[in-house]
């Protein structure tokens, strides 16, 4: 009973329950610093979790991987607080401040920014399995052989450097909130273990609607023909309009249907990574961008 109700309650117990504590906190004033300390709770609760009711046990075994994991997650957590940080600069220039409601409950603000950025992350991360420059950035992500909370943020800083430009720009134009931006921010990252969790979820008819792990590990599939699907970052709004949402109820996954199929020798080390897609051999395998998929 224990784990048929953990099953159950992880997804709300991290999608609300610490943004909703997030929205809170700083609604009430509470620095900004305090995400932070929410974030490691939330890192700590996904692994407890982890261990309790694993998706694949094995993936909750260190691949010679968590060094490196544990760097990119520092760097581009850093570098998504950085970005937060320039939002009053990019609203103090820009002429369409007035378009922000700042009028509105705060946790509405914060969906909104949600929903606008979910579209720029997902039509980027669309276009990366498209064009061959994006994608040697992108393929670091594509590389790992075990999904567990921890991966969702390893990433090239440059190709998530182009991702929160698409996402965030409309909104720094529009004169997003500095509060807002955080609340965001804490958002994706509370996001990213959502889809990369190695928790035996379950999520019903939610699959249809949130990009969460039981629809995104299909997206992690090694071969371009099955892994060019499910690109949203919060929700699968825009898979349904590109034809590229897909589920299959029956479908289990290991470390050996995840990877890159044409470069099953893709470095594992941090700079290996960095350096990658600035070397000339580094091109991906052939996307296929015409992939239909029906979910």
């Amino acid at each position: 009973m224990v784990k048929f109700l953990a099953r159950r309650l992880y997804v709300p117990v991290m999608l609300l329950g610490f943004n909703g504590a997030a929205i809170l906190l700083i609604d009430a004033g509470g620095s900004q610093w305090v995400l932070g300390a929410l974030l490691i709770a939330a890192i700590a609760l996904s692994f407890l979790f982890e261990y309790f009711i694993p998706y694949e046990r094995d993936w909750n075994r260190p691949h010679k991987d968590q060094a490196r994991d544990v760097a990119h997650f520092l760097v581009n957590e850093a570098s998504i607080a950085a970005a937060a940080l320039t939002i009053p600069l990019i609203a103090a220039i820009s002429p369409f401040t007035g378009v922000w409601p700042s009028e509105w409950p705060l946790w509405q603000q914060v969906l909104v920014a949600i929903l606008v950025a979910d579209f720029g992350i997902t039509l980027t991360h669309w276009a990366s399995h498209r064009n061959e420059m994006l994608w040697r950035f992108h393929a670091i992500h594509h590389s790992v052989k075990r999904m567990y909370g921890f991966n969702g943020l390893m990433k090239h800083p440059l190709h998530q450097a182009v991702e929160l430009a698409a996402g965030t720009a409309p909104l720094a134009l529009a004169g997003m909130p500095v509060d807002v931006a955080f609340l965001l921010a804490f958002a994706v990252a509370i996001q990213l273990l959502l889809q990369h969790t190695n928790v035996d979820v379950r999520v019903g008819p939610l699959k249809f609607l949130l990009a969460l792990s039981p629809v995104h590990r299909f997206h992690h599939l090694k071969t371009a023909g099955e892994g060019d699907v499910n690109f949203g970052l919060f929700t699968n709004i825009w898979d349904w309009s590109l034809n590229t949402a897909y589920f299959e109820r029956t479908r289990r996954f290991a470390s050996e249907d995840l990877g890159i199929g044409d470069q099953p020798d893709f470095p594992t080390g941090y700079f290996e990574q960095l350096a990658h897609p600035f070397r000339p051999t580094s091109a991906g395998q052939n996307r296929d961008p015409d992939r239909k998929a029906t979910a």
